[in-house]
């Protein structure tokens, strides 16, 4: 009886020493850099993100795939580099016209995404809010490795869905009664119901993909939360605040329920925008130039926070970069899982330069961020790549080459030129052209024509006024 009871015990502590944790994804739309109270704001409220950040780790130097919405979440989504698979430019109507292969308008079917990874880990996997990776047959976040979808398929919605006058849906079937007529709290509402009626039925770890649309246009606050913030004059501010305010406040209660449910502790969560603040919602990128739909720094650093207790310590300040594409080895090493290999590519793509980025760069572009952010391991340098309507750039280290559609090339050190304003191209010419030669070979692994072209609003937004994209002070 003793025999089989050490054995029972010892099978108990492996199972419990060896249970991965939960994965929560916590996604903005179009903020600003510095719209957080722990990155600059006056103005604005976000004691619950404020609090995220104190209890885990600040990445300084967070960065995303891309300067707008779509691919910088295929990007995330896959832990690739969203280029390397045709993905360069928006998603929306404008593009339709440029598609090469007007099916194909969404992330390629051969791309396997963080829910096919950790479904396959053994994951109960959930996406909540915003999609925006394509709308027909076999792009559903059903069909691409979510359990349970709620929310919409394309980039952005009313805030107060009325009856049979919106695209919100649950698993493919339209839903018809909203828990809370603001979007922003019904998303934070359904998240929170599924994880509860998913942990009643099954001891799977979860993994919640909470992809908020706030504060993406449309401009739409409740006034009980505009009327936090009449100290704001400008009226886009006012409710560009309130909308931060709501998604504030469903980031508490996410937290609130793993402390309620004992999970705080065994839950990794990650926070932050999908690229930075845009022209058209009020947002501010605080020292940053650029917004936007562009490659400076206002358009690709993004404030990212991760929160493990007991794994991350508190208060982390990590300032080597980190990006979106590190979510998928990072909760992978956390599983202890390991990737799903990657299918071949599809024949419309270039297999030549296919090829020949996998064996420059390997199939994935992330690092395992948990050694950097517990202290626990060595950083080692690393090169992040973008490209996007004519831009490029390249970051390795602490300098930055940008390469612009309408001028020449310049060189920065973003680390302590936050606002990117000293061109170093002529005085540190070697560096340079190094980094431009690094520019261009990666360039030279990309498929020869993108999976359909960029949006002319884009293009434009991005030759003119670039310059003056530059507000050091908040605005009121």
């Amino acid at each position: 009886m003793k025999y089989w009871f050490c054995l029972c015990v010892a099978a108990l502590f492996i199972q419990v020493a060896s249970a991965a944790p939960n994965i929560i994804v916590i996604l903005a739309d179009d903020m600003g850099y510095g719209d957080l109270g722990f990155t600059g704001s006056q103005h604005l409220k976000t004691p619950h993100l404020d609090a995220l950040a104190k209890s885990g780790a600040f990445c300084s130097q967070g960065y995303v795939a891309s300067p707008v919405c779509s691919p910088s979440r295929a990007g995330l989504m896959t832990g690739r580099d969203p280029r390397r698979f045709g993905y360069e430019g928006n998603l929306n109507k404008a593009n339709e016209a440029y598609a090469t292969r007007p099916e194909l308008l969404g992330l390629p079917p051969g791309e396997h995404t963080l829910g096919d990874h950790l479904r396959n880990a053994g994951y109960a996997t959930a996406l909540i809010g915003k999609w925006h990776l394509g709308t027909g047959e076999g792009f559903h976040p059903n069909d691409r490795g979510f359990d349970y979808f709620c929310g919409m398929l394309k980039g952005s919605h009313s805030y107060f869905p009325t009856k049979g006058k919106h695209a919100i849906e649950r698993d493919g079937e339209p839903v018809t009664e909203f828990s809370n007529p603001y979007l922003t709290d019904f998303f934070t509402d359904d998240g929170l119901l599924w994880m509860e009626q998913e942990k009643q039925r099954s001891d799977k770890p979860l993994f919640v993909f909470f992809s908020y649309n706030a504060p993406h246009g449309p401009m739409h606050a409740t006034e009980e939360d505009l009327a936090k913030f009449t100290h704001i004059k400008d009226s886009k501010r006012r409710t560009y605040a309130a909308m931060m305010w709501a998604l504030d406040r469903g980031v508490g209660r996410i937290v609130d329920w793993l402390k309620d449910n004992n999970e705080l502790e065994n839950t990794i969560i990650a926070f932050f925008s999908d690229n930075g603040g845009a022209t058209s919602n009020a947002s501010w990128n605080g020292p940053l130039s650029g917004v936007k739909g562009c490659l400076k720094e206002g358009g690709i650093r993004v404030p990212m926070i991760w929160s493990w207790p007991g794994t991350i310590p508190a208060g982390v300040r990590y300032d080597e970069p980190a990006s979106a594409l590190d979510l998928l080895p990072t909760f992978l090493a956390a599983a202890e899982a390991e990737a799903l290999p990657l299918r071949k590519p599809l024949s419309h793509e270039d297999k030549r330069s296919y090829e020949r980025g996998i064996k420059q760069y390997g199939e994935y572009d992330g690092i395992n961020l948990l050694p950097g952010l517990a202290g626990t391991g060595e950083v080692a340098e690393r090169t992040l790549f973008w490209r996007l309507q004519g831009q490029a750039a390249i970051l390795s280290g602490n300098d930055k080459v940008i390469r612009l559609s309408h001028r020449p090339a310049q060189y920065f050190q973003p680390t302590t030129d936050l606002g990117e304003d000293s061109d170093l191209a002529a005085s540190q010419s070697d560096r340079f052209l190094d980094l431009f030669r690094q520019l261009g070979e990666w360039e030279s692994t990309l498929p020869t024509v993108p999976l359909w072209g960029s949006s002319p609003f884009w293009s434009a937004e991005s030759a003119k006024n670039y310059d003056n994209w530059i507000v050091r002070e908040e605005p009121e």
